[in-house]
């Protein structure tokens, strides 16, 4: 799996999960949902995503978007 499929795999995980917990627990839960899709917006524009680099140290092959 390549770092860019991992980081779009990581990042939907993270959002069912705060949706699911913010259904179940605490609506305060939806402002996790709000800072993943920030993290996405940011690196889209600047290329700097901690989850790439976690991936990448991980040993992920490089993808189009983050090498």
């Amino acid at each position: 799996m390549s770092i860019d499929r991992a980081v779009m795999a990581f990042a939907g995980l993270m959002i069912l999960l705060s949706l699911a917990l913010s259904q179940y627990h605490s609506p305060y839960w939806l402002w996790f949902t709000a800072f993943v899709g920030a993290n996405l917006m940011q690196a889209s524009f600047t290329g700097f995503c901690p989850a790439a680099m976690i991936f990448k140290a991980l040993g992920a092959r490089p993808g189009n978007a983050f090498s």
